[in-house]
């Protein structure tokens, strides 16, 4: 099972994922957000084909296809961090935090 917490920046709108194995190949996802536009991915994403995620070239995912329906922001952390839980849970990628710094 992998957990990956999203603080998306200036929105402020918390979001978590859980991604675990069911089967050989999907990947049961659970998805609680605070951001009402991306609260339909409960719904929608709720089991992907995990071999075809981690080899999709971007934007060609089943989560990103899903995500384009409803994410109103092209810089929103969110549907990556989905592909991170995703390649966790397949055992594709080792567990490790992502970090922007971001300044002006």
């Amino acid at each position: 099972m992998a957990k990956v917490t999203v603080e998306p920046g200036i929105c402020g709108f918390l979001t978590t994922i859980e991604a675990g194995m069911e089967g050989r190949r999907d990947v049961k996802l659970a998805i609680e957000t605070k951001c009402p536009n991306l609260a339909p991915l409960k719904e929608e994403l709720t089991v992907v084909d995990g071999r075809n995620e981690c080899f999709a070239r971007l934007g060609e995912s089943q989560i990103y296809q899903v995500s384009q329906k409803y994410c109103k922001h092209a810089a929103c952390p969110v549907p990556s961090a989905i592909h991170k839980a995703v390649e966790v849970a397949c055992q594709m990628a080792l567990p490790k935090d992502v970090h922007m710094t971001i300044s002006k």
